[in-house]
């Protein structure tokens, strides 16, 4: 005599599927949960050791860096402007001026050009007046003879080159970036790297320069 249970193996295969699958979800939450809090532990680290490899030799570090795609943040004293200054990396990588934790010219803002990069600040209220680029390879040296010339007195001037920013430099021009504190500015060769801050009306040479080699 034979008897034969039906249904019961089914239920039991059914039952093992379940738990499998219930098993692998936990199994795939476990680890995901893993390698989230691992990103979390080490992104930042290695974001930062990134960061500064890419200012090393070709930047021009001042009082505070820039929030966000400004770099790092530093705190500034009361009544102290904040800035950031980075040259542009050959005529690849665009240059990048930060104020007060804010970035004031670089590619986000799309005001960043080849030649001589410049933003000029309000000396007092630490306010962005104006920022421009000057090609100084294919283009003239007027209008930037003329934007040096109207820049008020008591005004921060931040500059920056990006790729070549010397070609079409006179003695004027020279002399009126010189006359904002620059002690470099004569020296400047064929796509030498150059940062500088300096004032309007200053007397005495900026601290804050770099002139680095032919790129």
């Amino acid at each position: 005599m034979f008897t034969f249970r039906v249904g019961k193996k089914n239920i039991a295969n059914q039952c093992n599927v379940i738990r499998w699958f219930l098993q692998a979800l936990t199994f795939f939450i476990l680890l995901l949960f893993i390698v989230v809090i691992f990103l979390k532990l080490f992104d930042d680290p290695i974001t930062d050791i990134t960061k500064n490899a890419l200012l090393t030799g070709r930047t021009s570090k001042m009082d505070a860096n820039a929030k966000g795609s400004c770099s790092r943040k530093n705190v500034c004293p009361a009544n102290h402007i904040g800035f950031f200054v980075q040259s542009g990396a050959a005529n690849v990588v665009p240059p990048k001026i930060c104020v007060n934790n804010n970035l004031a010219l670089g590619t986000i803002m799309n005001n960043a050009g080849g030649g001589i990069n410049i933003v000029v600040v309000n000396g007092k209220s630490g306010d962005v007046m104006k920022t421009d680029h000057f090609n100084m390879y294919s283009g003239s040296v007027e209008p930037l003879i003329e934007f040096l010339k109207d820049i008020e007195a008591g005004s921060v001037v931040l500059m920056a080159v990006f790729d070549e920013g010397s070609t079409k430099l006179n003695e004027e021009a020279r002399t009126l970036i010189s006359d904002l504190g620059s002690s470099t500015i004569h020296s400047l060769g064929y796509r030498d790297n150059w940062v500088f801050v300096g004032g309007k009306g200053t007397t005495g040479k900026s601290n804050f320069e770099k002139l680095g080699v032919e790129l």
